[in-house]
């Protein structure tokens, strides 16, 4: 029987994807949940794996390309005769091995020397997407120059622009073409966060990396509660401003494939070192490129921590369809005139990104100055967890 394997409705809106890279070819023979092809959507990475042992018939889209939800993109043949279907049918659904073999092959053949095979792989280059000037049809040294763009003497690299790459682009672009993006800034003090902080850590028996950003996240829950249109989306189909009654909290992960967004869900409902541990666990599973796609989810607000690398100063990207970002600055040593007197305290600059079409200025205003008021009160947010 053969299988016709389409790519799947992943829900969140996402109606297409990138075919990363395939760990299979035609004429393979494979097993049930052996993993076929790598897709990058706008959330995550995924791998998709064979729903039957079979015999690879025919692959969809190359890597580089995108892949529409419901469309076919890899053919198994089980072997099976298929009960179901009719013998006169039977011919109109089968595929014929042999001949899907030979046309794959006869598609990927090239002629050339070893040598010009060598320079090609070195330059990085599908070689059978040169084409050939040569006698015969032979590429030369020179079609393989002239198809990567790069003469001898040139001093550049080229790097293909796909993969999460250009997914994090696509939605930067729909971002700032969607979204009516204004932003504030407030400097807040974390001398007493950094103190609570280290007191923590000191008394905990738990091997829990705890860092600033537990305290931020639970932070902006309090204020987000006192502000729930940040927490938001807006439906521009419905034209309605959708209040999310949880607290989904993305936090914006650094990787080596580019920026992910794992969420906490249901952060509301979890205690600092709770959170501390998760954003650990997420973190590690986002570089490790391990998240699955429910883990990049149903955020309502997110968080980006680009003081962990070194901005002082910073204006984030909204990470539409939500309405706001919070961007964390360099927390640093400043002098200030406090309580009465000039001191060294840790300072840090929170930047605000928002939806000016559904938030105002004096929205967001407020709401950082209930951050400030709960950061420099971390207690506070201690006593919250108590109650």
């Amino acid at each position: 029987m053969v299988y016709n394997f389409k790519l799947a409705d992943i829900g969140e809106g996402i109606v297409e994807g990138e075919v990363n890279k395939w760990y299979v070819k035609v004429g393979d023979i494979v097993k049930e949940n052996q993993p076929l092809v790598e897709i990058i959507t706008e959330k995550v990475t995924v791998e998709l794996p064979s729903p039957a042992d079979g015999t690879i018939m025919k692959i969809g889209p190359e890597a580089g390309k995108i892949a529409k939800v419901g469309e076919v993109i890899v053919v198994i043949d089980d072997g099976k005769e298929d009960d179901n279907v009719k013998d006169g049918a039977k011919e109109d659904t089968k595929v014929d091995k042999k001949e899907v073999i030979k046309e794959e092959i006869k598609s990927r053949k090239v002629i050339a020397t070893p040598a010009v095979k060598r320079l090609a792989k070195e330059m990085g280059i599908d070689i059978t997407k040169v084409v050939a000037t040569g006698e015969d049809g032979r590429i030369t040294e020179k079609d393989v120059k002239v198809y990567s763009k790069l003469e001898v003497q040139s001093n550049e690299e080229r790097i293909a622009f796909r993969g999460t790459r250009k997914t994090i682009a696509e939605r930067l672009a729909k971002s700032s073409d969607r979204v009516v993006q204004a932003w504030i800034m407030e400097e807040i003090d974390m001398t007493k966060v950094t103190e609570l902080k280290n007191r923590l850590k000191e008394s905990s028996s738990e091997d829990i990396k705890l860092t600033y950003m537990p305290f931020f996240v639970k932070a902006v829950i309090r204020s987000l509660k006192s502000s729930p249109r940040i927490n938001a989306s807006l439906d521009e189909e419905t034209e309605d401003i959708v209040i999310k009654k949880d607290y989904n909290i993305g936090i914006a992960t650094d990787t080596e494939q580019g920026l992910i967004v794992p969420v906490i869900k249901k952060a509301q409902d979890k205690n600092i070192k709770e959170i501390a541990k998760e954003i650990e666990e997420l973190s590690i599973e986002a570089k490790s490129g391990k998240l699955g796609l429910e883990d990049t989810q149903g955020g309502t607000f997110t968080i980006t921590n680009i003081g962990a690398i070194g901005g002082i100063s910073s204006i984030p990207i909204v990470n539409y369809p939500e309405v706001a970002i919070l961007a964390i600055n360099k927390i640093m040593k400043k002098v200030v005139h406090w309580e009465g007197n000039i001191v060294a305290r840790d300072r840090v600059y929170l930047s605000l990104s928002f939806d000016h079409r559904v938030l105002d200025g004096a929205d967001v205003a407020r709401f950082l100055n209930s951050i400030r008021k709960c950061l420099e009160d971390p207690e506070s947010l201690m006593k919250d967890e108590q109650s």
